[in-house]
Parts: structure tokens; C-alpha cells; sequence
């Protein structure tokens, strides 16, 4: 018993005394009142930036008072949509087949796959009523909400059979990574392997994201094929086609709706509110609901609707919705003046019922209605009981997936198509070195919502102690935004008038303590600055999460981001070389120069190509480049932080490591975009850039690339990058 006492005081010491070494760091933790929010800085810092951008919109929407003006205004919305989704892809043959038919008493079921992308399968059912005869009738295109099973969930089939019922075709297929189509399938779990369908809609989105494109684009284009489906068959009628879809169904069909002027009347369902209300309560969600720069551009939700006036529209809402009721209803009052322009009022309402996020009886009979009379097909709205439908009735391919059914293709696949053709052109450009060089460093200003620091701020000092040789001081400034940069600020008792910026993704104190890198660079003369940058350390990364949390990195805050035509990686750089100036100005230091760890290293990348405060940069287990993560199917979540958005179109990292030549630059140990030690071949790569700017600019001694794992430790790689 005796034994365990003394084991357990052991533990208990040993926790106590990390948290009073890790406290030693703090800069305002525990004793600064006016900063206990500083964790979720990152977040506000994006969304103030949202509602001054979403203000100024609102502003313009009340400056219509015109059909005219509101009709220059769907012509505004229907070319920034195509800009931000990005370009479809050309119509090709659906190669469409019926693989079973399941005969119901009252209606049949036919299984449809076909193909929205010439190899890239959507698994589908075409819900027929028995009375079709000779008539044509009203169709209705079902999109599913964020069910594992897509639209085979009871809820969503509850809705389904009741059209069917009320004389309606239905035609539901499944969105990627739901139902028979997750992207990351695992055979021996059966299960996907990244998580639920925003994970797997959100980790393939991102990529697309970074090469310009979007999720978004994809699942549109699936919806904008099912209608092109609908065509084709005889017993639908062209001109009464209408759209649907609750909660993620909710999304695509506003989508679709707002960009195929076919569909005729369009119910979105519990989706529709508004982007202020958005930031100001759940946050931005996963990647198909964000577009980039929509914010930056002026759109909205209302847009969605807008554009298509005077189609009929519904929106279908409920007031404990995690969509915000309050901003669904502002929505429908901005939407209902364009209706009242047209002299067409009555073809737009919103519906709302006292429930959560969910379907409910008074909902579904007031779609019910609203499709009756704008499909034109008159009768009983009212809602009925449906019969259950056997999960093998409602299987389409032969296994229950397309991934052991079928060789389909994959957002995946197609987006790194899509990243080979934006790298053939970029190394075109490469061949004219010194222009691209420019334009890179230029598009990566502009790509990264990098804004240049316009004002010093003047450092507050918090406190310091002593150690042998060197004092730590501890100091915030006021980064770019309402927000500030804790940093400690190590200064040796014989300094070399030299600096050191130190950016470690775990923060300021990760190399802090006695015989870390940072004591060795300081015992070395240097003065070093380590800061916990927006996002980090005692700085973040904050409560929001989102829906798209995928090991422990937050995709949401990079969505939000990305609306307002920014990137977190722009963000921090700018307060980077703030830092840096500031070393300049009040440390009285000749040279400045960088280490950076991991997905840090874009960070710096950044700030040493848009400033030249920064002159020497090592970068430690950096991933090589963005087009690593975009082609490697499973690639490090932590990574996504550090990109861009549409980085891809015009830059990438080796681009802005090459326009730093001839300054010194070290690689050590580059990784994959999995964070695995990189191959020669993809090093050899993505790194040929680099060599190339250091030979044209006769400075290859001052680049040194250590491939694999460096034998030792960095501080012997580092004796002779300070030379």
C-alpha cells in the first residue's frame, strides 16, 4: 500500500510540475481578463471580416427598388456562381441502365446507374405510380440530406412513397460518399475509412478546393444529370419537374435548382437561412456548402432563390433548426420583394413548424401542396402511411457499393486529373523563370488574402526569467486584427546581432525548454522570437470544430476562411512578418532569419517570399508541395490549415522557395502529403524548381536539401546555414 502512496505522490508531482513548466510560457493565460477569449480569435477574426462583407451586400439589396434592378442582379448571381463553383464538364452519353425493376402494389421501382461523368457511376431510383398510363406526369428530383444510407433512410423514403402516391415520378440518387457510393470504402468494415458522409464530402473537398474546383461542382453536376435523365425517359413531363431535398438535400437542391432553369418549382428543406446567421451560430459546415469567395462576391443563401424568380419556390423551415430560423426568415423577406417585382407573389412562401432540425407532418403536406399546384397535379396533400421497403428492395448495384461493383471513378480521382492538367501548365510557365517567379509570389499574395502589416504596434511586456546565458522575456502585439500574437522573446547575454523566428505547430513552447533548438540558437548569439500564431498554443485553435472535424483538425475554419476570399496560411503570414519587422525595429539585428516545423513551413514560405525582412529560411519536415496533398488519396489532415485555396491554378510551395533565391535556404527530411519521409522520385519533382532558380541565380551553395531522415540532430544541420 505503502508502494502505491508513494507511486501515486510520484505521478501526481511529476503532472504538477509539467503544468507549472508549461505555465512558465504562458503570456496571458490565467492572468489577463481581456484575452480569456483568445482561443477562438481565428474564428472571429474570419467572421468579423464575414459580416462586414455581408453588411455591405445587404446594403446594396436595399438599394433595388426596381424589376430591372433586380433582374441586373440575377444576371450578377448567375455569372459569380459559375465563377465560384467552377466550369462543369462537357455533357457526355449517361450510359444509363436499368439493372433491376421492384414491382410494388401501386407503383414500381427501377434501379438506375448512370453516369454524370463518363466513368463516374450515381446509383439512383426511378419511383414510377401504376396509374402512368399514356399521360406524362410531374417529376419530382429527390436529394438526400446527410444519411449514411442516402435516400434509402426511412425518412426520406416516407416523403418519397407519398409523391409517389400523390401521382408523382420521383427520381433520388445518391449523393457522393452516401448510400452506395462512399468514396473511402473499407470492404472489411464496410464502413468508410475517413468517417460519415461530411467527412468523406469535406477530405475529397478539400483537395478539389486547392485546384480551384469544388465538392460543390461534383454533386451538382450529379443532380444537373439526373435531370438530363429525366428527359430521356417517356413518362415524364419536360415542363413539370420539380426538386426537393431536406438538410444536405436541402443544399443540392438549392443548388441545383439555381443553375438548371428546367426545373420548374423548388422546396429546399431546412437549409436555407443566412450566411450572418451562419458565422454567428454554427459556423461555416462541410465542403460542399461553402463556395469560394462567395462571401468576398456578395452571395448569399437569398441568391440561391433569387436568381431563379419568378419560378415557384418554397422554403421549408423549422424554428429550432441548427440553420437559424431567424436568418431563414430575413432570407424570405428578401427574397419575397423579387417575387413582388415579377407581380408574381404567390409563387414563392416559406413554410416553418415548431420542431429541431427534422421532418414534420405540417412540412411535408405544405410541399406536398405547393408541388400539386405549381406541377399541376391536383389532390390530397395530406400526409399518409407509407409501407417499409426492405434494404435489399432498395439496393441497387450487386454488393450494396459501387466501389466493389463497379471501377468507378471518385471526386478524388477526377480532381487529380484535373491537378496533372494545372501542373503541366504550371511547369510551362516555369520555363520562363525569372516572370513566373514574379507572378507566382503575386498570386500567392493575392490567392492567400495575405494583408501586408500597415502599422507597427508597439510590443506589451508581460514578464521574464533568468537562465544561464540568455533571458526570456514574454511579450503579445496586436496582430493583424482585433486579436494579439503572444510570443516569448529569448535574448542572450552576448548576442550576435542576429535574430531567429522559430514556428512550431504545436507553438512557442514546444522548443522553449532548457537544451531545446531554441536555447542552442540563442547560445549561438541569436536572439530568438517564437510566437504562438492565430490557431495555436495559447491563441487556439478555440471550441469551434464543425461538422467536418477529421482528426482533430477543424476543415470548417478553413471554409470560413475561403468564403472571404482569405486562407489561414495568409492570416498568419501576415502577422509573421509583423514579427519580423518588429525584430528589426527593436532588437537592433542585422539579419533575420527562419525555422519552421511542418505544416508551419507554408507559413513562412509566405512571409519570406511577400517580405524580405526574412532572409535565410529552414524548413523542417516540410511537406514538398501543395500538389502532394491534392494527389496522395490519403493525405494528412493537419496539412489543411496550410494551404491555399485555388493555390493551385498559379503557384505552388517549391515556386515560392525558389523566388527566394539566393538567400539561404535549408530542406530537411521533406514528407509526402500523408507526412510520410518523400520518395527521391517526388522530391526529385517537386523540388526541381528550387534548384533551378539557386543555379540561374549562381547561389547553389546556399541551398542544401537533406533528404530521408537526417542522421543527428537539425542543430548540426544548422551550423552551417548561420554561417
Amino acid at each position: 500500500m505503502n508502494k502505491i502512496i508513494f507511486i501515486f505522490l510520484c505521478v501526481v508531482l511529476l503532472t504538477a510540475d509539467k503544468a507549472n513548466a508549461q505555465k512558465e510560457y504562458d503570456v496571458i493565460r490565467n492572468n489577463w481578463i481581456e484575452f480569456s477569449d483568445a482561443p477562438n480569435a481565428l474564428y472571429h477574426r474570419l467572421s468579423r471580416q464575414a459580416y462586414a462583407l455581408l453588411n455591405k451586400r445587404t446594403a446594396a439589396m436595399k438599394d433595388i427598388h426596381s424589376l430591372q434592378g433586380w433582374q441586373n442582379r440575377q444576371q450578377y448571381i448567375r455569372k459569380s456562381l459559375q465563377d465560384l463553383i467552377g466550369p462543369f464538364p462537357p455533357k457526355t452519353a449517361l450510359n444509363a441502365k436499368t439493372v433491376r425493376t421492384i414491382n410494388k402494389v401501386g407503383y414500381r421501382i427501377e434501379h438506375v446507374i448512370y453516369e454524370s461523368q463518363p466513368g463516374f457511376f450515381v446509383t439512383s431510383s426511378l419511383y414510377i405510380p401504376a396509374a402512368q398510363k399514356k399521360n406524362k406526369l410531374p417529376s419530382i428530383v429527390y436529394c438526400s440530406g446527410h444519411a449514411n444510407e442516402g435516400y434509402r433512410s426511412s425518412v426520406y423514403q416516407h416523403v418519397i412513397l407519398n409523391l409517389v402516391k400523390k401521382g408523382f415520378i420521383v427520381f433520388a440518387f445518391d449523393p457522393v460518399g452516401q448510400g452506395e457510393r462512399l468514396e473511402y470504402f473499407d470492404a472489411a468494415t464496410g464502413k468508410s475509412t475517413v468517417g460519415g458522409p461530411v467527412d468523406e464530402h469535406s477530405y475529397a473537398g478539400a483537395q478539389a478546393i486547392i485546384t480551384g474546383s469544388s465538392q460543390a461542382k461534383y454533386m451538382i453536376w450529379d443532380g444537373i444529370r439526373a435531370v438530363d435523365y429525366l428527359l430521356t425517359r417517356k413518362e415524364v413531363d419536360p415542363q413539370r419537374i420539380g426538386i426537393t431535398g431536406r438538410s444536405g438535400g436541402g443544399t443540392q437542391s438549392a443548388y441545383i435548382a439555381a443553375l438548371d432553369d428546367r426545373i420548374k418549382a423548388a422546396a429546399p428543406e431546412c437549409y436555407i437561412t443566412s450566411l450572418t446567421r451562419i458565422f454567428q451560430s454554427i459556423g461555416p459546415q462541410d465542403a460542399e456548402q461553402n463556395l469560394g469567395d462567395a462571401v468576398l462576391r456578395g452571395i448569399d443563401h437569398a441568391d440561391f432563390l433569387l436568381v431563379r424568380a419568378p419560378k415557384p419556390a418554397l422554403m421549408i423551415t423549422t424554428t429550432r433548426d441548427m440553420f437559424s430560423i431567424e436568418g431563414a426568415r430575413e432570407t424570405a423577406k428578401e427574397v419575397s420583394r423579387i417575387y413582388k417585382a415579377y407581380n408574381k407573389e404567390d409563387n414563392f412562401g416559406m413554410v416553418e413548424d415548431d420542431a429541431p432540425h427534422a421532418s414534420t407532418r405540417k412540412n411535408r403536406e405544405a410541399m406536398y401542396a405547393f408541388f400539386q399546384k405549381h406541377l399541376n397535379n391536383p389532390g390530397n396533400a395530406a400526409d399518409e402511411v407509407t409501407d417499409s421497403l426492405t434494404a435489399q428492395e432498395l439496393q441497387v448495384t450487386e454488393t450494396g457499393q459501387i466501389a466493389t461493383s463497379l471501377k468507378s471513378e471518385m471526386v478524388f480521382s477526377l480532381n487529380r486529373t484535373h491537378a496533372e492538367q494545372l501542373e503541366q501548365q504550371l511547369q510551362t510557365f516555369r520555363n520562363a523563370l525569372n516572370g513566373h517567379l514574379l507572378n507566382a509570389v503575386q498570386s500567392a499574395r493575392k490567392l492567400s488574402g495575405y494583408e501586408p502589416p500597415l502599422q507597427m504596434h508597439e510590443p506589451v511586456f508581460t514578464g521574464r526569467f533568468q537562465r544561464d546565458g540568455y533571458v526570456v522575456e514574454k511579450y503579445f502585439l496586436q496582430g493583424e486584427g482585433n486579436y494579439i500574437i503572444p510570443y516569448l522573446l529569448m535574448k542572450p547575454d552576448k548576442p550576435n546581432h542576429k535574430a531567429m523566428l522559430y514556428l512550431h505547430p504545436s507553438g512557442k513552447q514546444a522548443e522553449a525548454p532548457e537544451g531545446g533548438e531554441m536555447e542552442w540558437f540563442v547560445k549561438k548569439g541569436f536572439t530568438v522570437l517564437a510566437p504562438d500564431l492565430i490557431g495555436v498554443g495559447e491563441m487556439g485553435p478555440g471550441f469551434f470544430e464543425g461538422d467536418s472535424y477529421i482528426q482533430g483538425v477543424s476543415y470548417n475554419v478553413w471554409f470560413a476562411s475561403m468564403l472571404i476570399g482569405r486562407s489561414i496560411v495568409g492570416v498568419r503570414a501576415g502577422d509573421v512578418v509583423s514579427l519580423a519587422r518588429l525584430l528589426q525595429k527593436n532588437e537592433n539585428v542585422q539579419a533575420i532569419y527562419g525555422v519552421a516545423r511542418k505544416e508551419m513551413a507554408p507559413v513562412l514560405l509566405h512571409a519570406a517570399a511577400f517580405d524580405s525582412t526574412i532572409k535565410n529560411v529552414a524548413l523542417i519536415e516540410p511537406y514538398t508541395s501543395y500538389r502532394a496533398v491534392v494527389m496522395n488519396r490519403f493525405y494528412n489532415p493537419a496539412f489543411i490549415h496550410s494551404t491555399v485555396p485555388n493555390a493551385l491554378t498559379a503557384y505552388d510551395l517549391p515556386d515560392l522557395s525558389a523566388s527566394l533565391a539566393p538567400g539561404k535556404l535549408l530542406i530537411v527530411d521533406a514528407t509526402d502529403g500523408a507526412g510520410n519521409t518523400c520518395d527521391p522520385e517526388t522530391m526529385d519533382k517537386d523540388f526541381a524548381i528550387i534548384k533551378t532558380a539557386y543555379q540561374h541565380k549562381k547561389a547553389g551553395e546556399q541551398l542544401r536539401i537533406i533528404p530521408g531522415k537526417a542522421t543527428g540532430k537539425n542543430v548540426d544541420l544548422y551550423l552551417e546555414w548561420i554561417k
